[in-house]
């Protein structure tokens, strides 16, 4: 058995895309990649508001699965674009269901990272036997202490020229709750206003988010419309706590202790703190663990990403 880290699977193109009504006025993008009839699967993106893109195509063997990747309400090649009407976790929840549905999936592989990760969690303890398999990575709970570690006081302490910038277009006396004083600008009818926002917001998490910068990770985020559907939907999402109840997730967590399931976590993962992968790491011990050193947050991460890849080569019973 070779011990060579793992690396991204060459880019792939959809076999089919298409765009499915799901109702609320909006209707999603989907795509499907790899080999028809081969092992399903679903991949959730980041944000909420992240879209998808070609490099996650590229975690899959595309001999070996089938996989359906989406834009999830109001971003990417979605529509509304950037709306936050009928956009919540569970109308999302209920998006996935709808999608394996259309495949014709009895069940598939959930493979969701950082906000992904949430979702994904949040769809296997609503449907536990549509689910055969679970990879998380970037574990977020939707918490109000991590919420305020990243908007608050504490990323703040870690990146002070970064925070700077992000702070830029609050005024002082607002500063005391960023997320509020974002929103009011991110759904304020004030385009200027709108996209100043939605750029510092996005920028600001594209910075932090890997262990070392990286311009073509963090480039996007301060593209006018990514930042303006990213910003909108985190913003409208974290705003409410993920429509989630404190503790919902790890409360619930039993409900995954069938599935078999991956762990991946960077120890330097700035945006999502290690401590709520760890605990979900407790309230899952069935699950394989992994906190990978000189990490951060992002998935494209060597060694954060070898593990990912480890983790789909098994589940579809590659043997390397």
């Amino acid at each position: 058995m070779t011990t060579e880290r793992r690396t991204f699977y060459p880019e792939i193109e959809p076999f089919e895309t298409g765009m499915l009504d799901v109702g609320d006025g909006h209707t999603i993008y989907w795509e499907r990649i790899g080999t028809r009839g081969a092992k399903p699967a679903v991949f959730l993106h980041g944000g909420p508001g992240g879209g998808s893109s070609p490099k996650q195509r590229r975690v899959f063997d595309p001999k070996l699965y089938d996989v359906i990747l989406f834009d999830q309400r109001g971003c990417g090649k979605s529509t509304p674009h950037a709306g936050l009407e009928a956009n919540t976790t569970w109308h999302l929840v209920a998006d996935i269901e709808r999608l394996r549905e259309m495949a014709g999936f009895d069940k598939w592989l959930v493979f969701g990272g950082s906000w992904g990760s949430t979702l994904a969690l949040a769809y296997a303890e609503t449907h536990p036997e549509r689910v055969s398999e679970l990879v998380v990575r970037g574990i977020y709970m939707v918490s109000r202490p991590e919420l305020e570690w990243f908007y608050q006081f504490g990323v703040s302490e870690m990146f002070p020229d970064k925070w700077e910038r992000f702070v830029a277009p609050i005024p002082e006396a607002e500063r005391g709750d960023m997320m509020a004083a974002y929103r009011k600008r991110l759904v304020g009818d004030d385009r200027q206003a709108q996209v100043e926002a939605a750029r510092a917001w996005s920028i600001f998490e594209g910075e932090v988010i890997t262990l070392l910068p990286e311009p073509e990770t963090s480039g996007k985020f301060g593209e006018d419309d990514f930042a303006v559907a990213f910003a909108r939907i985190e913003n409208h999402y974290f705003v409410n706590g993920g429509w989630l109840e404190d503790g919902q997730l790890l409360r619930d967590a039993g409900r995954l202790r069938d599935i078999p399931g991956v762990i991946v976590h960077g120890r330097y993962d700035m945006p999502c703190p290690a401590k709520y992968a760890w605990a979900l790491h407790k309230a899952w011990p069935e699950a394989e663990f992994h906190l990978i050193e000189g990490a951060g947050h992002a998935f494209t991460e060597p060694g954060i990403l070898d593990q990912l890849i480890r983790a789909t080569d098994r589940f579809a019973g590659k043997v390397t």
